[in-house]
């Protein structure tokens, strides 16, 4: 499968969107990278616990460090949610 994001595409990232409530599964959010402070990812989400937390996963599962390497992700790395993107 083809991954959605391409080297060069541009995102709209909305940073208002989890203010008020957690991801949802199925969200695509940019998030700080959990063990690496100056590294910005982007990841779908695919769990969400009632504390917030969320587990994101890459499309490309070979070639993508995500949840299953750091574990789930503390609501305060969520930097926002992708609503567009720009290719």
């Amino acid at each position: 499968m083809k991954p959605l994001l391409q080297p060069g595409d541009e995102l709209l990232v909305d940073v208002r969107a989890y203010r008020q409530s957690s991801p949802n599964v199925g969200d695509i959010v940019v998030l700080q990278h959990p063990q690496e402070q100056n590294l910005q990812i982007v990841k779908g989400v695919t769990a969400v616990t009632t504390a917030g937390d969320c587990f994101v996963q890459g499309n490309n599962p070979s070639a993508s460090t995500d949840s299953r390497t750091f574990g789930y992700v503390e609501g305060r790395f969520i930097l926002g949610q992708v609503v567009c993107r720009f290719f």
